[in-house]
């Protein structure tokens, strides 16, 4: 908005417009279309990069090009450190990625789950009870197929492996798709993603720490109950809460308890409620913008209120949304997907005990684990179906829920620490896994799309989106 170019008109009267402000503040459009609709596109063009990565890095060690893959391994185990007087810290930048870099990506998980737990269907118990429940299912029967082909031992250790969701590219289906499923659908998946992250993230916790010091661990809960005591007094400096996350971060990979889990962790404890109620800011706009003559402290403090009136963590998922999908998981795929498939390798990952376990966990236990784990919850009244939504469409969203990439990945370079070999048999078994759930999947929801099944509440929602952002471009121009 250009406060030296308003026309010369009574700047009230851009709040009393009933079509834009009503229409920019529908609880609909507000908190399920627009934002929805911004998640789905940052993650549909995220999926892309994070597929080109992961074909980068198979080619990258696979064409025939002398030292091309002694160049790949070379690069990801170049040791790099970080000496501040007595601080000392140095990993591999395979690791720096992988315990640094994910960090990132799992902040923004937690804002995504803080936001659903405040604002979206993780608030209602009733509307929540379905994707709650399918996702234990779908969590718990990949590992229970895994276990039983795999046995225990050094391979069963793998148990965690299937239990994941990829939501970026669990989204990029639902892209290629479009309006051929249900609005409501999408949200089904979309929260059932968001529940099997956090299933992911308490297995990681709890099932892949090792070597726990007790004393590192109850500092980073000192520093993240002292994080919880700013927020409580209503105190959020962005220098702080960053000096004090990074702390965090430290603490937690001193502990043994793997160091991304302080992202989730920071993430949660973040406010998703506006620090200034929005109605406090729209006043002082509307009083501001009566006087021509504001000068810049006038206008540092508008922009200000206006700023403070968005939660902390909507703006901060704003910001870092975009940099995990295009950089951080790219550079994740990068560095974990470049597995030799050449000189019969191919051939002995995919029939391996570890591949196979996989396989059937992603494209049979997860579609089987989410269809039946709805079917028990809507007989006893926990939930019903998403408006629209049909039991093949259940079926055909499971498949999807099969595509297990990065959180997969992730698990299964904490599986096997001592064995190369069977991290590698685990990334080939994701990696076709992936592909065959995620082909199933498109070909299961075409098959028994009919039309555009919701389409009305689809266009409900589309139209109180649109409204909205019309009516957010019509304030800029009138403004």
């Amino acid at each position: 908005m250009s406060l030296s170019n308003r026309p010369e008109r009574a700047p009230d009267s851009l709040w009393r417009e009933k079509p834009l402000y009503s229409a920019s503040n529908r609880p609909l459009a507000k908190y399920v279309a627009r934002p929805l609709r911004e998640f789905l596109r940052v993650e549909a063009a995220g999926s892309l990069l994070l597929l080109a990565a992961a074909i980068a890095a198979l080619l990258w060690v696979n064409l025939p090009f002398d030292g091309w893959a002694e160049a790949y391994d070379d690069l990801w185990h170049t040791p790099l450190s970080i000496d501040l007087g007595a601080f000392h810290i140095e990993e591999d930048l395979h690791h720096w990625v992988n315990d640094g870099l994910m960090a990132i990506f799992f902040f923004v998980v937690g804002l995504e789950i803080k936001y659903e737990l405040v604002h979206g269907d993780l608030r209602d118990p009733k509307t929540a009870a379905l994707p709650i429940v399918a996702a234990i299912g779908g969590m718990a029967a990949p590992a229970l197929i895994y276990v039983a082909i795999a046995g225990g031992g050094e391979t069963g250790s793998g148990w965690g492996i299937p239990m994941a969701t990829d939501i970026a590219f669990a989204v990029g289906v639902l892209g290629v798709l479009g309006r051929r499923i249900p609005s409501s659908a999408r949200l089904f998946l979309l929260t059932l993603a968001i529940v099997d992250d956090i299933g992911a993230i308490i297995v990681i916790a709890v099932f892949y720490t090792s070597d726990l010091s007790l004393t590192w661990l109850a500092i980073a809960i000192a520093l993240l109950a002292v994080m919880a005591a700013l927020r409580a007094v209503r105190v959020w400096s962005g220098v702080v809460h960053g000096v004090l996350a990074v702390v965090i971060w430290y603490a937690m990979l001193e502990s043994g308890v793997h160091a991304t889990l302080a992202g989730v962790a920071v993430g949660l404890l973040t406010p998703a409620v506006a620090l200034l109620e929005p109605r406090v800011a729209k006043d002082y706009a509307v009083n501001a913008l009566r006087d021509h003559d504001l000068d810049a402290e006038e206008v540092h403090r508008l922009r200000f209120l206006l700023e403070e009136s968005v939660p902390v963590a909507e703006r901060l998922q704003s910001r870092l949304h975009p940099i995990s999908s295009y950089l951080v998981l790219p550079i994740f795929a990068l560095a974990n997907a470049g597995v030799v498939l050449t000189g019969g390798v191919f051939g002995d990952a995919v029939t391996s005990t570890v591949a196979l376990a996989i396989g059937a966990g992603l494209v049979i236990g997860k579609p089987l684990g989410i269809a039946l784990a709805c079917l028990f919850a809507v007989k006893v009244g926990l939930g019903r179906l998403p408006t629209n939504t049909t039991w093949p469409q259940v079926l055909g969203l499971g498949s999807v829920a099969g595509i297990g990439f990065t959180v997969s990945l992730f698990i299964a370079e904490l599986s096997f620490p001592g064995s190369e070999a069977l991290t590698d048999d685990a990334k080939v078994g994701i990696l076709l896994a992936s592909v065959i759930s995620a082909i199933i999947g498109v070909l299961v929801l075409l098959a028994v799309g009919r039309g555009r099944p919701g389409a009305d509440a689809d266009a409900d929602a589309d139209a109180d989106a649109d409204s909205a952002d019309a009516g957010e471009r019509s304030a800029e121009q009138q403004g």
